[in-house]
Formats: C-alpha cells, structure tokens, sequence
C-alpha cells in the first residue's frame, strides 16, 4: 500500500516541483560534502577537486577563451558554472524520477563517484580523503528520497489538492537548500581558516636587502590623470593561474627540491636562504593571454634571491637549456637556462611591494622572471626545480599549444580615454603604458584620426625610464576642436629600435600583437 501511495504521489507532482527536490537535495549533498571535509583538509574538497578536473581537461583554445573573457574572475565563473552545472543534472533526474527508475538518485550517486574521482585525482590525495564526498552522496540520496516519499504531500489535504501539496514539497524544499547552502558555506569558511597561513605570513618579517632596487623617480609618471601608477598596488595587481583554491604552504613546510640535470640534487628549507644575498628589483609581469589592450600586466617592487645562486650550488649541465618549475598543487613552466641565470637577475621572491607575497601571489615564495611571459615564468607557490630540456619535458601550457619559449612582445596601451568615452571640447591629455621588458621601451607615438580623415603620428611625452625591465609611461597634450567621434592609436618603439608591429595576432601560442586603437567621441 505504501509503494502504491508513492506511485501516486510521485505521478500527480508536476515536474517542475521534483525537479526543485533535486536542486535541493543536490545542495545538500555539496553542503555535507563541505562541512564533512573540513578535519580532512583542503585536498577533500571535491567541490574545488572537481573544478580543478575542468580546469586541466580544458582544451587550451577554451582556456584562453575564458581567461581573455572573464580575465581575472574567470574562476569565479567557473565555480559558478560547475554549482549550475550539478543543479541543472539534479533537476532533470528528479523530473524523471519514479519508484521503479530513479533516475535522480542515480545522477547524484554518479556526482557524488566523480567528486571522488577528481580528489584522488589531485597530487598528494589519500583514500580518506574521499569520505567527504561519499558522506555528501549519501544525505544527498536520502533527502531526494524522502522529499519524493509522500510523507510531506500526505499530510490533510484542502480544496486546493494538488496545488497544496506542491506548494508544501516546494517549501520543504526551499528549507532544504538553504540548509544545504547554509552547510556548504560554513564547511568553505571553516576549511579556510583551518588552512589559512594568513598568521605564519604575519609573523615572517621579510630579509634584510643586501642589493636595494635603485629609487623610483617621481618622473616616471608623466602628466595627466587616470594612469596607473607606476608600481602597481598589491591589491591591483593581476591575477592569473590554474588555482581555483589558493594553496596554504606554510614556511616550515617549504622545500625547494634542485634536481635532474644537476651534479648534485639539493633541497632548501625557507631558513637555508638566508645564506645567499637578497636582492631587491622592480619588474613588469606580463600574461601571455592578455589581448592588445589588456589589463593583464602590472608592476611590483619583487624582495628575493638570485635563483642563478640557487641553481649554482647544485651544479647545472651543461647540456641542459629547460628548468622545469613546478608548483605545490602540481601547476609546471618550462623556463630557458639562460633566463634564470643571465644577468637579469630572476629571483625567488618572497617580498612583493614592501611586504611578505600575498597568498595568492605564491606565498612563501614564487619566481619573477624579467623578459618572459608569466605561463613560461611566474610559477606561484613553487617548491621544485627540475633542470632538463626543452626536447624531453612539456610544461602545462605547452602540452596545450603554446610556445616553449616565451619573450615578451613590444605592445602598448591606451588608458585615457576610456573606450566610447566622450572628450569634451578643449585642451586634453591622453596616455597609456608601454612596455618590452628586458629590452626597454625607447618611443611611443599617437596618431588620433578625425571623423571620416587620418590623423598624423605625434611622439608622445615619456614618463622617465626606470630599467628595461619595467612598463613606461607615456601621455599627450591634445587640442579637441573638431565634434564627432574619433579614433585614437599608440605604437611604442624597444630600445632594439624595433617598432611595434600592427599585425593582429592572438595571444595562442606566444602573446598578442597589434595596435591599441579606441574610438571616443569629441562633444
């Protein structure tokens, strides 16, 4: 008799209201899932475990089209869609659900041995650490199942019948998924304090500078407002990476691991730095998908150590022309050898701005390379150096169509005026930035074509240079007389005299190129 009341009471609610149980329930399964993780630590995290599954199943052109798209909330966007991606599966298999098939409880067990797939997955996973997931899947199938019972439609029914019981599955299931959100987001905060470094960060005091970065003149920033500054604020500073969790490394759990083509494997520990020299320097960080245009570049004061003086001590062959950096949670760059111990000075830092990295700038200690592209260079959170070469190993985003070797371009920017913005009649400045970095940016010229005409190049005026290895500021004193909508291009010149080029190119496979042109209209 129960089974037939169940029959019934599953056959007479409309689609849309089991549909809403399943979104409920699936919430419940990621909540618990959550909330069980947090003694296991961040790698029982099936939630980011799955995202991060994404993220390296990705095909490049996706992954650059993302990354050029949503630019610095690109992962936010994706743990958005992987939240509407379970409710959307959970949904549909609860509309189709009945005693005989149930189809919703099978699509939240199949969720639920994918989350434990993509936890064992990741690097340094354990077979504890699937319990989480599992303990989700469980409430998930049991709070599906009791939503999908009767037990809350059979309750007196009054002159509204169906319409009464809808309406009392609709808001125990509302009930249910704030539960499962409220849960959800308590276990997220929790794991993230219980792993947070955030108090090791505040108790590490940065080395004393035995080679200080030479003082930033106040004219490198030309005239005119809205331009960035000349050292970007930590706060402003890009962010662009495969972590959708930032990794937790504390410094008494650093190893820095030299090993592969080397006469002797070394590891460092955080105190064992403290022997070679500290060195201060301003750099330009550039990615390689930011389009012409972007805003995926900035300028840091960098505190570290030579990593030629790291790599020193273990010996390098002299056949090897790859290091091959790779970070806590797995990420890899393929670096030339001669980048890393040239005269640029690449360093390990551990300092930006005056202050120990930010966590997700790859505390406790990350690499800066001068003249290089981030994908081939800035590997975050990095704990292990394998010297090799280039016709052996494939780095990430290599394996994914990039270039192995990655040399900034000569591009420039337009900051003021804003795209579409409107210039009133008068005297204006316009500017922007340009950079090459590790060759120098010697020029930059400005042509601002009038409605239906071509305007003529005009050398713009050029913040001071600080080094070769940063981005130069540059503006233009401009007369707006004519009304209507005009066109406004910059070109930069490296101090090798070679000019930007105005050929359109994508950022796959070694960086964007062509001209910054905006269209703003004179009033």
């Amino acid at each position: 008799m129960r089974e037939l009341t169940t029959l019934a009471t599953m056959a007479g609610l409309p689609r849309p209201t089991r549909a809403w149980c399943g979104i409920a329930a699936a919430a419940v399964a990621v909540g618990v899932t959550e909330l069980v993780a947090v003694p296991f630590g961040p790698q029982a995290d099936a939630r980011t475990a799955v995202g991060s599954a994404v993220i390296d199943a990705t095909p490049g052109p996706v992954k650059e089209w993302a990354i050029t798209t949503f630019g610095m909330a690109d992962k936010l966007v994706l743990s958005v869609l992987v939240l509407a991606v379970i409710a959307v599966l959970a949904a549909a298999g609860a509309a189709l659900q009945t005693r005989k098939l149930p189809v919703g409880s099978v699509v939240i067990v199949a969720g639920g041995l994918l989350g434990c797939a993509a936890v064992l997955s990741r690097a340094g996973a354990h077979a504890a650490d699937v319990i989480p997931a599992l303990a989700g899947t469980v409430c998930g199938v049991a709070v599906l199942q009791f939503l999908l019972s009767g037990r809350i439609t059979d309750a007196p029914e009054t002159a509204g019948g169906d319409v009464d019981r809808g309406r009392r599955l609709s808001l125990a299931a509302l009930g249910v998924l704030a539960a499962g959100g409220v849960a959800g987001a308590t276990g997220a905060a929790l794991s993230r304090r219980a792993a947070s470094v955030s108090n090791d960060r505040t108790a590490f005091t940065l080395p004393r500078v035995d080679v200080a970065a030479p003082p930033i003149p106040p004219a490198v920033q030309p005239s005119g407002g809205g331009l960035p500054s000349f050292v970007t604020p930590t706060a402003d500073f890009y962010r662009i990476d495969t972590a959708l969790s930032v990794p937790q490394v504390a410094r008494d759990q650093w190893r820095l691991r030299i090993h592969g083509m080397v006469d002797r494997e070394i590891t460092y520990g955080f105190d064992d730095l403290e022997r070679f020299e500290a060195v201060e320097k301003v750099v330009t960080l550039t990615c390689v998908s930011n389009p012409v245009g972007g805003n995926l570049i900035s300028n840091a004061t960098w505190t570290g150590y030579r990593v030629r003086d790291l790599l020193a001590q273990a010996g390098i062959h002299s056949d090897a022309d790859m290091v091959l950096s790779t970070s806590h949670d797995g990420f890899t760059a393929g670096t030339p050898v001669e980048a890393l111990t040239d005269s640029r000075d690449a360093l390990l830092a551990v300092g930006m701005n005056g202050e120990p990295l930010p966590t997700e700038h790859g505390y406790p200690a990350r690499l800066v390379v001068p003249g290089l592209y981030g994908y081939v260079s800035a590997t975050k959170w990095v704990v292990d150096l394998e010297l090799t070469r280039f016709d052996r190993a494939q780095a990430y985003w290599t394996k994914l169509g990039w270039s192995e070797r990655g040399p900034i371009k000569t591009e420039s920017r337009i900051d003021v005026p804003r795209s579409g913005g409107e210039v009133t009649a008068g005297p204006v400045t316009f500017g922007g930035v340009a950079w090459a970095q590790n060759r120098g940016v010697r020029a930059v010229e400005v042509r601002i074509d009038p409605p239906g005409g071509q305007g003529d190049w005009q050398p713009a005026e050029l913040g001071a240079s600080y080094s070769n290895d940063t981005w130069r500021l540059w503006s233009i004193d401009w007369q707006a007389r004519e009304p209507g909508l005009h066109t406004i291009t910059v070109r930069a010149t490296d101090n090798t005299g070679t000019v930007q080029t105005p050929d359109r190119a994508d950022p796959v496979p070694d960086g964007a190129t062509g001209w910054h042109s905006i269209v703003f209209n004179v009033t």
